[in-house]
């Protein structure tokens, strides 16, 4: 799933219009104006707004009353006569930079991304240091992709005010997805010493460091941030929490807080309307219909959807990355929707204009998401499905699609969604893949001609300490045995290696695997490994299914949370429930027991090869249909008007 080959950076903070850079006013009767900002500062927005209005009756080209008339406009949400408005007010007053950026503001509300920037640019020229428009321009190019050029504003924001606490975390953020942590790591840290409480500050650093396997004060750091979460503090945003507690207690309140920047519209855009369709209007909203683990999970699923019950929807967020795997999902649907540069609101008001009956979050809180249109409540029925690990903590998203291992009965009440349950594993596969006929050598893989390999090709946030000593005690345990990691940086691999050194290992016991263009490719090295070890809280997901497609035993221990029980429920689904511990210290035997016993570990390989053919975990036709009487019976109750009871959803096609 998510996070297990890419991760998200988090979204930076988009700074709210102000006037602190505005001109002086332009008027020789200045008292009325001044009159009604005092109001509007005091919140008396009505009287405010009132004054306003009289007073460009008789000054309509003076700027500051525009701005601030603008200003309420927006407040309120009003983005078409704030539009009028300042289309009018930057022809009439072209050197007032404060119109310029209200006038940028309401483009992008609009989804005019090019006129918005030209605007920003504009207010730029005449005010080089107009701070909140380096911000909200910088946030603009990072949506446009344009990262470089985002991080020029925020650095320019920084050389005005050194502590500008929103420069400063989107800065990290940025560098954070430049994959250059020692510098995201640095500006996260000098963000605590201006804030200590600077919002989700504290996970910020703690997540980078944990990409870069730097366990610097670890313990401590967990500890703050999961402290910070039961006391319903934003001390950490909910995706990157998955990699410190396995509590899904936490995990709720962490995901209920982070939702309050997505509140319920005021304008619901379906209002019980019925719909009378030969088929269902069934859409998928995600940002990874591309080269990336959701995309391979779901590949085959869209592919074998009835389409004589059902009419599929592409909308899609993120990149046309001309991939193969995009090709594929081009062909397989219905409409396909490129949406990336329309607004929340624009992509739910199409969505209702489609008169879509059920509408799949593939996202959740994962990079370029957009949670906010489901706010909108653009259609009957809506899903949360498996690009995120959790629930969203919202009132909106109506349903989350599960299994009964990764969400038990007893946990429901964890869950804002109701819980649908398929019969299986919750995670879809591909058994149209084909992995490649040839196994690369063990020295075409690094790997020394003897010995076990065990194997983690998980992500390296995902790899703590406490995980680590049980890898290097294994290790120690096993003679000529190595590690096979998958990580993703020079400054990691030197970090591990470091670590293995103080707990006694040889560093040249941990081998790391380089990238390889083809997924067909990547996934036949597996079988040069012997035991694949899972990460804990934050299970591996589809790398792990990919092990077990590729042969490949997966020791896991099951945890609390949902992201710590995901192997389990694979494990489940291809009948070897032998290999999940109940502990951390039985994860450890059996993985020495496997590692130490031939037979065992051979007839365990065995089984797993007989049990594809025969068990559901790679039956990609059975579990769409499974999942598409999910779908049926959401569809059915939101035509009586409810939602499915949580217990009562079908138990298979």
């Amino acid at each position: 799933m998510m996070g297990n080959r890419f991760q998200a950076a988090p979204p930076p903070r988009r700074q709210p219009a102000k006037a602190d850079n505005a001109a002086p006013v332009l008027t020789n009767d200045p008292s009325a104006l001044i009159r009604g900002i005092e109001l509007q500062n005091k919140g008396q927005i009505a009287e405010a707004e009132a004054l306003f209005r009289t007073y460009l009756l008789t000054h309509p080209a003076d700027g500051a009353a525009l701005y601030s008339l603008a200003v309420i406009l927006l407040q309120r949400g009003d983005h078409a006569q704030a539009l009028e408005l300042l289309s009018a007010g930057v022809a009439k007053c072209p050197t007032f930079a404060p119109l310029w950026m209200a006038y940028a503001n309401v483009l992008q509300a609009f989804g005019r991304a090019a006129d918005a920037m030209a605007s920003y640019d504009k207010a730029l020229e005449l005010n080089p240091e107009y701070t909140e428009v380096l911000l909200n321009s910088g946030v603009l190019l990072r949506d446009q992709q344009r990262h470089l050029e985002a991080l020029e504003r925020f650095k320019r924001v920084l050389a005005i005010k050194p502590d500008h606490e929103a420069a400063m975390g989107n800065s990290g953020i940025i560098l954070t997805e430049f994959k250059r942590s020692d510098e995201a790591i640095a500006m996260f840290e000098r963000l605590l010493a201006v804030n200590p409480n600077y919002d989700y500050g504290h996970g910020l650093l703690a997540y980078e460091r944990l990409h870069a396997c730097d366990w610097t004060g670890f313990a401590e750091n967990s500890a703050k941030i999961i402290s910070g979460i039961k006391a319903h503090q934003k001390s950490c945003k909910s995706l990157p929490l998955m990699a410190f507690s396995d509590d899904c207690q936490d995990h709720q309140i962490s995901a209920q807080i982070f939702a309050t920047r997505f509140p319920v519209s005021k304008n619901p855009l379906w209002t019980g309307e019925r719909y009378r369709h030969k088929k269902i209007r069934l859409a998928y909203v995600s940002p990874d219909l591309r080269e990336h683990p959701v995309g391979h999970l779901m590949a085959g699923i869209f592919e074998h959807h009835d389409k004589s019950r059902f009419e599929t929807v592409a909308i899609s967020l993120g990149i046309d990355d001309k991939s193969r795997l995009r090709s594929r999902m081009l062909a397989c649907f219905d409409k396909f929707v490129d949406a990336r540069t329309m607004t929340s609101r624009q992509i739910a008001e199409l969505m209702r204009e489609m008169e879509i009956d059920v509408a799949v979050d593939l996202a959740g809180y994962t990079a370029d998401s957009r949670t906010d249109l489901f706010a909108h409540r653009p259609v009957p029925a809506q899903a949360n499905f498996l690009g995120y690990p959790g629930t969203l903590g919202t009132s909106y998203m109506d349903y989350i699609i599960a299994d009964r291992h990764v969400i038990p009965p007893e946990h429901q009440r964890f869950y804002n969604e109701k819980v649908l349950y398929l019969p299986d594993a919750y995670l879809p596969t591909d058994a149209g893949l084909k992995i490649s006929e040839r196994t690369p050598t063990r020295q075409e893989c690094g790997l020394p001609d003897t010995g076990i390999v065990f194997c983690s090709f998980s992500h390296d946030y995902k790899i703590n300490p406490p995980l680590f000593d049980i890898w290097m005690r294994l290790l120690a345990q096993v003679p000529g045995s190595v590690l096979w990691l998958m990580s993703r940086s020079q400054a990691s691999q030197a970090n591990l290696r470091k670590e293995a050194q103080l707990r006694g290992v040889d560093p040249s016991r941990l081998v790391f695997a380089g990238r390889v263009p083809l997924v067909e490719d990547h996934m036949a090295r597996y079988r040069q490994a012997d035991i694949f070890l899972d990460t804990h809280p934050y299970n591996a997901h589809t790398t792990a299914a990919d092990a077990l497609m590729a042969g490949l035993p997966v020791v896991t221990f099951m945890g609390g949370a949902f992201p710590a029980r995901v192997a389990a429920s694979l494990l489940h689904a291809i009948g070897l429930p032998e290999l999940v511990a109940d502990s951390a210290a039985g994860y450890e035997a059996l993985a020495l027991k496997l590692a130490t016993n031939p037979e065992l570990l051979s007839g365990v390989k065995a089984k797993l090869q007989a049990n594809k053919a025969t068990y559901p975990l790679f039956d990609t036709d059975s579990f769409c249909k499974n999942l598409e009487a999910i779908y049926v019976s959401m569809w059915r109750q939101s035509e009586l008007g409810g939602a499915v009871d949580a217990l009562s959803a079908p138990a298979s096609a």
